[in-house]
């Protein structure tokens, strides 16, 4: 199936991809940052680095977490992060529809891959 994939590359050097994006909507279905980067199969540290760069890049931060302990902790999106997942969401569909026809064109054109072959074994003797 082929499908677009955005990525936003922004004048200050941050960027935001599907990665990202993906990141922040699992923080929010799991409320945890390591639910989510388990989710990803990704470490812990990539995750909360991920999500540092997103805060540096918005000057705020998109998820508050808070620690664990008696009451648990957990982790959630904040205004700005459930903005930021939405507009990016919504860009992905208006890119998509609006580039519907050239993308048919092109998967028109690509060429199948064909599949692997596998050296046959030999059975063993005995």
């Amino acid at each position: 199936m082929t499908r677009l994939t955005i990525r936003i590359d922004f004048g200050n050097g941050a960027a935001l991809g599907p990665g990202k994006v993906r990141l922040l909507e699992l923080v929010a279905e799991t409320g945890s940052i390591r639910k989510a980067a388990v989710a990803m199969k990704m470490s812990y540290r990539k995750a909360w680095l991920l999500l540092k760069a997103l805060k540096d890049a918005f000057g705020e931060p998109l998820v508050d977490a808070s620690a664990g302990g008696k009451a648990g902790g957990g982790a959630r999106l904040t205004p700005l992060g459930a903005f930021v997942v939405s507009r990016y969401r919504r860009l992905e569909v208006a890119a998509t529809r609006a580039g519907r026809a050239s993308i048919s064109g092109l998967t028109r054109r690509i060429v199948p891959i064909p599949a692997k072959k596998t050296p046959r074994r030999r059975p063993r003797r005995l």
